[in-house]
């Protein structure tokens, strides 16, 4: 089974379950951001954190297998048109020179790393209009001269 395959199996039983990836996330014992990552295929599962998977979802274990390998992490480079994705590379295209300045003024000359790095979603209550409050979290990597 490829990642493809995996990934449209996982979705329908999760449907079929009536499971959210907070469910999901805790009874793997991983974030829930993590784990649908994982679900799409851009993350590769340990295999224990695979089966609990495979096991809340009545999944075999060529799901478990698909999840626990390593993936090629690769997109589409066309902009998305779905709205919510469009608005995230919207946000990376007008304040991305900004956060990469303001970055590096405060740590250096670097990146932040998405390898070691993890990512939370929460809802913020606004009599306004909720409000959704990204956090990346990633390591700092300086560039080393040699």
């Amino acid at each position: 089974m490829d990642k493809l395959e995996m990934h449209h199996t996982l979705m329908a039983a999760k449907a079929r379950e009536g499971l959210t990836w907070e469910a999901l996330g805790k009874a793997t014992g991983m974030s829930p951001v993590w784990i649908a990552s994982a679900c799409y295929g851009m993350n590769s599962a340990k295999p224990d954190v695979a089966a609990r998977l495979c096991e809340t979802l009545d999944l075999g274990e060529e799901v478990a297998a698909a999840l626990a390998a390593f993936p090629t992490k690769q997109w589409d480079q066309a902009i998305p048109q779905d709205p919510l994705i469009y608005r995230l590379y919207e946000i990376v295209g007008v304040y991305g020179e900004t956060l990469k300045d303001v970055i590096q003024e405060k740590f250096g000359d670097g990146i932040m790393s998405a390898i070691d790095f993890s990512m939370d979603v929460e809802r913020i209550e606004d009599p306004k209009g909720d409000r959704v409050l990204l956090t990346l979290n990633g390591k700092f990597l300086p560039y080393r001269s040699w």
